[in-house]
């Protein structure tokens, strides 16, 4: 039997039983639906989250401290031996200073970060509101969220119109027997001028502010608080973040945590799977179940193919071709509801985030390679389902198979 005669008697029962192959499909659908739908929520969980809190550069960058029992000091020296390596294309060191600041009269402490621009891109670092400053400017603010709840400003429009004054205040030490150094006293700095608040970073936890590394280049502060490494690529992470432990320093990254992150996210995606499988295993119960009665009914239509020189191998094919084409069309409308399901969900999630004064977000994400994995699975599943009723159907007896009523 030809590929052509088995394809066109395979797809006569999508003619004769015309609702009960629709429903078989769409219980196929139903269940390769609900798999796509929740796996796509994962996907956009896990998006959404790891973009608000890193970028491409900050994937590509780590961060060097020095222990504050360390003899080695993070100072303009160190940052050179670590600009000298092959892989590294990027430093940016931030000084953090205890300080404080004054806003509409009112006093508050908090930790100066100064820092030059490229310092945000490699951390990864975003504005809620406003922008951060730019390469040249000075005297510009960029504050937590923290620090202006201590000032009972909840307006983030409102802050951006402040200015705000800053006093420094800077250890002193001297040097005490040979090699321990004890602090003496502070030195108080008042900054000359103003300073514009710029920008807020929603962060509750920590009262801080970022002001540029210019603004303080005057006091040459002989170490910094951390430094941002960026390297060449992620191959070669490893090995710069080795040579910087073996100076000494401390050495994080960012993709370590993001690392554990898509940890979860993958153990998160496997459970909201086995969800969506157990429908796929309801569904696949019942297109059993269809091509079972599909055998039974045309068993003397069987008998007589056979009688016409029909070959066991031709009826096994005939229905496991049936099976595959229910499976394959089950998934392709099993993505569509996923898809629709999805979208309809985002939509009304932003409808609501929008009433309510939020931003859109995209709470579902489905990479191209997973809908096609998606609909190979659903024509397999199809090919398992039908491979017991085909192989029944092709040992049949002719004779017995023409006497079946």
């Amino acid at each position: 039997m030809h590929i052509y005669d088995i394809l066109q008697l395979s797809t006569r029962v999508f003619k004769t039983n015309k609702l009960r192959t629709a429903l078989t499909i769409l219980g196929i659908g139903v269940g390769i639906g609900t798999i796509l739908f929740l796996v796509s929520l994962g996907f956009g969980l896990q998006k959404t989250i790891l973009e608000r809190i890193t970028t491409s550069d900050a994937l590509l960058s780590l961060d060097v401290l020095s222990e504050s029992s360390s003899v080695i000091e993070l100072n303009q020296e160190s940052l050179g031996k670590i600009e000298s390596l092959p892989e590294v294309t990027e430093v940016s060191p931030m000084a953090s200073i205890p300080a404080q600041i004054e806003i509409n009269g009112l006093n508050s402490g908090i930790t100066v970060n100064a820092v030059k621009p490229s310092y945000f891109k490699l951390s990864g670092i975003q504005t809620e509101e406003g922008e951060l400053f730019k390469e040249g400017e000075t005297r510009k603010i960029i504050i937590s969220s923290a620090t202006l709840k201590a000032f009972n400003i909840s307006d983030y429009q409102e802050a951006l119109s402040q200015i705000a004054a800053l006093k420094l205040y800077l250890p002193k030490k001297s040097k005490e027997g040979e090699n321990e150094n004890l602090v003496e006293e502070v030195e108080e700095i008042n900054l000359d001028s103003d300073f514009q608040i710029t920008g807020v970073i929603e962060d509750s936890s920590m009262s801080y502010v970022y002001i540029p590394f210019a603004d303080i280049s005057h006091l040459n502060l002989p170490n910094f608080s951390r430094v941002k490494v960026k390297v060449s690529h992620q191959s070669e992470r490893e090995n710069v973040r080795n040579q910087i432990i073996g100076m000494g320093f401390t050495v994080l990254a960012l993709s370590d945590t993001i690392e554990e992150a898509n940890k979860i996210f993958q153990a998160v995606q496997v459970v909201l799977s086995l969800f969506g499988a157990v429908a796929l295993i309801v569904s696949a119960i019942g297109m059993f179940n269809t091509m079972t009665i599909a055998l039974l009914e045309r068993t003397q239509e069987i008998g007589i193919m056979k009688s016409l020189g029909a070959s066991n191998k031709d009826i096994w094919k005939l229905f496991l071709v049936e099976a595959v084409l229910i499976g394959f069309l089950g998934g392709v409308s099993g993505i569509v509801i996923g898809l629709a399901g999805g979208k309809a969900i985002n939509f009304g999630v932003n409808k609501l985030a929008s009433s309510l004064g939020g931003g859109a977000v995209d709470l579902f994400y489905t990479p191209g390679e997973f809908i096609i994995t998606i609909l190979i699975f659903s024509t397999v599943v199809g090919f398992l389902t039908g491979l017991y009723p085909a192989r029944r159907a092709a040992r049949l007896n002719a004779l017995d198979a023409l006497r079946y009523k």
